[in-house]
């Protein structure tokens, strides 16, 4: 019996690799590493988001997905190094206070979505704003309008890292 192993990376005992290989360095040069988990400082956030209100009533939510998130991932700075896919890599800043004055906006696109959206980041070169729904989905909002970049954490990171042209959001 023949089994085909090509697509599975041999020092991974057999599993495929989390992240794709520029994708894991550029995360590993920001200071990722496989088990990070700072959960004191995803309260710090989660409780800084809740206690806003913005000027006009206002309020953000805050689930376990984005408070998972920002446990594994908040805080770093991500700078990729060579050219993406499709468009310019992403420059990364994966501290959801950049959303910290946008509840509203995050609201409508919840409601737009059928769902909650908490802030996770943004793209520092662009300005967009990143955020994740109560199911773990990523998106960015920015001047250009609202796109889809994955799933999950990973698929957006992957994405976003490495340059792949995201899906704009339509309404209809």
């Amino acid at each position: 019996m023949h089994t085909d192993h090509a697509s599975f990376p041999p020092e991974q005992g057999g599993t495929p690799a989390r992240f794709p290989e520029p994708v894991e360095a550029a995360l590993r040069a920001a200071g990722w590493r496989p088990g990070r988990w700072d959960i004191k400082q995803a309260e710090v956030w989660a409780d800084a988001l809740r206690e806003h209100l913005s000027p006009a009533g206002h309020h953000h939510c805050v689930f376990p997905a984005a408070v998972e998130a920002w446990a594994e991932f908040g805080g770093l700075r991500v700078t990729p190094t060579g050219a993406g896919r499709r468009i310019a890599p992403a420059v990364l800043d994966l501290d959801p206070l950049h959303g910290l004055h946008l509840a509203r906006t995050l609201g409508d696109l919840g409601r737009a979505l059928d769902t909650e959206v908490c802030p996770l980041g943004a793209e520092t070169d662009s300005g967009s704003l990143l955020a994740i729904d109560s199911e773990g989905r990523v998106y960015a909002l920015d001047h250009t309008g609202d796109w889809y970049l994955g799933p999950g954490i990973d698929q957006a990171l992957s994405a976003l890292v490495s340059g792949t042209e995201p899906v704009r959001l339509t309404t209809g």
